[in-house]
């Protein structure tokens, strides 16, 4: 099982992740590339919840195709377009994340390559088989 790194000598963390998550020898990794908030029918959700949800979700099925579950993420890496969508971003990430918590780094971008998109997230799993 993935081990939580949080050592009490430095700051906890801001938010429901780990400062770092050890994955066994002998692990198999999946990677993700970034995944938008766009629908399988090319529609846009005008929130940043609903695309953070619809990343999520592609990112639970990127797993599952894998042999993963959302569980096994060690590590996300989300980018925002605003800063007053860090909090409902994080609201929804802590919906979908699970114990044990991943590694986690949330950046402010200017934007994507479609200005009607809110939010991009990036997964990397680990699992033991």
């Amino acid at each position: 099982m993935n081990r939580p790194l949080i050592p009490q000598d430095i700051r906890p963390p801001f938010g429901r992740y780990s400062h770092g998550v050890e994955a066994p020898a002998g692990s198999r990794f999946l990677f993700t590339s970034g995944q938008l908030g766009i629908s399988s029918d090319d529609s846009v959700p005008d929130s940043i919840e609903e695309q953070a949800e619809i990343c999520f979700e592609n990112i639970r099925s990127i797993l599952a195709a894998g042999g993963m579950e959302l569980s096994d993420i060690v590590r996300l890496n989300a980018f925002v377009t605003k800063r007053e969508d860090m909090r409902r971003y994080m609201n929804v990430r802590d919906r979908f994340v699970t114990d044990p918590l991943p590694a986690s780094t949330l950046y402010i971008v200017t934007g994507f390559t479609r200005p009607e998109f809110l939010v991009e997230i990036e997964a990397v799993a680990a699992k033991v088989d």
